[in-house]
């Protein structure tokens, strides 16, 4: 007698199989989200709640949210402004050629805030910008100029990239019917860039508007955003209740603006490239000035960031890294003990981010409309998953660290005080990245190689493991190096948790180094933010040698 399975196609016995797996795979990150990202964060809009109407009818308040809005839209305008020059030229370059400058610009984008301040503190004090009549110590010009360095590789990345795959020969066509470049750019070449830029500035815009390090330590107390009072009113004046009413107000316009995000990306998603040749290298005039603005722009600040780092009286020397290892007054610990707490933390984060990313993304993937999970009517989990896992990338840092303050305090979640709970909140935010890079690479994988492995006698689990592991392995440690780093330079949500000697991290004892004046204080500042730079560009090698394409800044 035929066995119930004979005459039946492998894929469709895979597509009978349990879904036990499935839901083994799905209840690690859906409990780690449960409680470290969806019980802090829906605490802190209940807690909101109730003193929502009160801060909203102060006037300081007011003004605070106006602040943020506005110097937010500046910073976008302004980053375009230098930026979409620059993907012109990216656009221009030969491929190897590209790929090179992108990592360079990319440098500044995932280094840590405290250093971005720290390199334009540095900047301000070597052409003596820190005071007289033309300081711009505390300022809103540093924070902008902060802002377009932090955010220049956004536009430049995402703009060039789409820029790179137009078809050259609709601006020819233009140009010799007659029509100027300007013309040409603003008939032909605009319209097909627009989903592109409209995507760029969407994130700048957010990045901007949740920006902490920088506005914290460029501003000053003068100038507030929404995300530095937060942290005042609850780690300065103790005011849980003011701090979070104003989380609150961040929440939804930071809702807001992902839906606005969402909404460009998906235009640029379903935009049409016409195929051919891409766009025409007539790098005349472009790459000069492009040149000028980047170095000024990216390279003026990370110079004198090195330059007062061995900067030792009357000479250069080591002197400033050597203090590294004398511990002062303000720290608990030494700064080269806070540099090997960061390393050690990165490490966890990084570990368990790509573990709760590789088990989301099976879900995600696995979860397709031909798979028994989507048979079963639980098709939901999957959309839960792809959409909840992005959410730590949108609620900034400081909310998520606010939350964690507020609710990991009692049993049975009473965690607030334990130091691993830092590489936890790190791996929130480094989890994303993880699934963003794996899961396109685990939709790409052709069925049919998995269906000829079950047919040569492969179980499903060797069929995952000779067929999706090779493919998939090297977008995991894409979205590994990304978690790595954004944990080496996470500032907002670790200013939030516990203060003892053994969980001071490298940012944190940054942080205090540049607001303590003196000379000797102000060196190792210096020192610990060149190591810091160079950990987190040794990151981005590694990313962009692991890469495949350029098709977005992730």
């Amino acid at each position: 007698m035929p066995s119930p399975a004979a005459g039946k196609r492998p894929s469709q016995l895979r597509r009978a199989a349990p879904t036990a797996g499935w839901a083994v795979a799905a209840a690690p990150p859906l409990a780690f989200m449960a409680v470290f990202f969806a019980y802090p964060v829906l605490t802190v809009v209940g807690d909101g709640l109730s003193g929502l109407a009160d801060v909203l009818g102060r006037s300081a308040i007011r003004g605070v949210l106006w602040f943020t809005f506005w110097q937010a839209a500046v910073s976008t305008l302004l980053t375009l402004a230098v930026g979409i020059p620059a993907a012109a030229m990216l656009a221009r370059l030969r491929p190897r050629v590209r790929r090179i400058v992108r990592a360079v610009i990319t440098v500044p984008f995932v280094l840590p805030t405290v250093v971005v301040a720290g390199a334009f503190e540095a900047a301000f004090d070597r052409f003596g910008l820190d005071s007289g009549a033309l300081s711009l110590h505390h300022t809103v010009w540093a924070i902008l100029a902060a802002h377009v360095f932090f955010n220049y590789a956004v536009v430049v990345r995402t703009v060039g990239s789409w820029w790179a795959g137009l078809d050259g020969r609709h601006a020819d066509a233009a140009a010799m019917l007659g029509a100027t470049p300007a013309r040409a750019f603003i008939g032909v070449t605009w319209p097909l860039l627009r989903p592109a830029v409209a995507a760029a500035a969407a994130v700048t815009f957010l990045f901007s508007f949740t920006s902490f390090g920088v506005i914290l330590i460029l501003g000053g107390p003068a100038r507030a955003t929404v995300e530095t009072e937060i942290y005042r009113y609850a780690i300065t004046r103790l005011d849980f209740a003011t701090a979070s009413a104003l989380a609150l107000c961040q929440l939804v316009a930071v809702a807001a603006l992902v839906a606005l995000a969402s909404i460009a990306e998906r235009r640029r998603a379903v935009a049409r490239r016409a195929p051919g040749r891409t766009a025409p290298r007539r790098l005349r005039g472009v790459i000069v000035p492009n040149a000028v603005i980047a170095t000024i722009l990216l390279g003026v600040p990370i110079a004198s960031l090195v330059e007062r780092a061995f900067a030792t009286g009357g000479g250069y020397g080591l002197a400033n890294f050597a203090a590294l290892a004398e511990r002062v007054q303000m720290l608990p610990t030494t700064a080269l003990a806070a540099l090997g707490h960061s390393l050690v933390f990165a490490a966890l984060a990084m570990a368990i981010a790509t573990v709760v990313g590789i088990l989301a993304s099976i879900v995600v993937v696995g979860g397709r409309a031909r798979t028994a999970i989507a048979a079963s009517g639980a098709s939901w989990l999957r959309r839960l998953f792809d959409v909840g896992l992005t959410l730590p990338l949108g609620v900034s840092a400081v909310t998520v660290g606010l939350g964690m303050l507020l609710a990991l305090d009692t049993p049975p979640f009473d965690f607030r005080t334990a130091w691993w709970i830092i590489p936890v909140a790190h791996a929130l935010v480094g989890t994303p990245f993880v699934v963003r890079t794996l899961v396109p690479t685990m939709r790409s994988i052709d069925d049919r190689l998995r269906e000829a492995a079950a047919v040569l006698g492969a179980s499903p689990l060797r069929t995952r493991r000779e067929v999706d592991v090779p493919i998939a392995s090297r977008a995991v440690a894409v979205g590994a190096a990304f978690a790595f780093a954004v944990s080496l330079g996470e500032f907002g949500a670790t200013a939030f948790l516990p203060r003892r000697p053994d969980t001071l991290t490298a940012p944190l004892a940054l942080f205090r180094l540049l607001g303590t004046p003196g000379e000797a204080l102000r060196g190792q500042a210096m020192a610990l933010a060149v190591v810091l730079m160079v950990a987190t560009a040794l990151s981005v090698l590694v990313i962009e040698g692991l890469r495949r394409t350029d098709e977005s800044l992730f």
